[in-house]
């Protein structure tokens, strides 16, 4: 399968290599490209693996599913964005979560232990993936810090009203387009989905926010919005 390279080396992990390096890298990483229909599976809880995964295209859902059935995403990775990684690098130790892709998806694996280590070509770009690789790590733990934050909020509104406002923040406007539907943003709000409508169209009526589908203009009472 052709890959491209240029995309690649504008990924987070690739960030500082040149597409040629990239090329190189490829074999060197035991890399393999994976093909995954929507809603199949790509890790489940209790798989374990020694490779990490980068979304070549469409996207995967980082989701948790506890004993008593409760649903939950924790997050959605999109092409050119990392997962697996903190598993791969903890050998042997069982996924908590699963990797489902949510549409049809490309995913380029590689074998952590090729990554982390130092090859027979002795490649002078294993410390920049590396480091990389701590970025991204970093990266996500503050997302998960994030959302924490989001899910601390007793009330539906209290829950709503701060991821919208992390998004406004992020986006620099009031005008914000989310990457969840209906049920997916209850699942990522832990929150139930029919109560969590209700309570989006009484803040409509409120003027506190108007919506269509996923995008939403958050209203400050007092200020122009931008």
């Amino acid at each position: 399968m052709k890959l491209d390279y240029v995309f690649l080396s504008k990924t987070e992990l690739f960030a500082g290599t040149s597409p040629d390096e990239v090329k190189a890298m490829y074999s060197c990483f035991e890399s393999k490209i994976v093909e995954y229909r929507k809603k199949q599976m790509i890790f489940k809880t209790g798989d374990t693996t020694d490779s990490l995964g980068i979304v070549i295209s469409g996207s995967v859902n980082i989701e948790n599913d506890d004993i008593w059935g409760n649903h939950s995403i924790i997050s959605r990775i999109y092409p050119g964005q990392v997962f697996g990684e903190t598993y791969a690098c903890s050998p042997g130790r069982p996924f908590m979560v699963n990797a489902v892709a949510n549409e049809q998806t490309k995913v380029l694996f590689m074998n952590i232990g090729k990554v982390l280590g130092v090859c027979g070509s002795a490649c002078e770009h294993h410390n920049t993936i590396i480091k990389n690789l701590l970025i991204i790590s970093a990266g996500k733990n503050l997302k998960m810090s994030q959302k924490m934050l989001h899910i601390t909020p007793k009330s539906i509104r209290g829950r709503l009203l701060s991821y919208f406002s992390s998004v406004s923040k992020e986006n620099g406007s009031y005008y914000i387009t989310i990457p969840f539907n209906r049920q997916q943003l209850a699942d990522y709000l832990l929150i139930d989905r029919s109560a969590m409508c209700s309570e989006l169209s009484k803040m409509q009526r409120e003027g506190i926010i108007e919506y269509d589908k996923n995008t939403f203009r958050l209203i400050l009472v007092g200020r122009d919005s931008q």
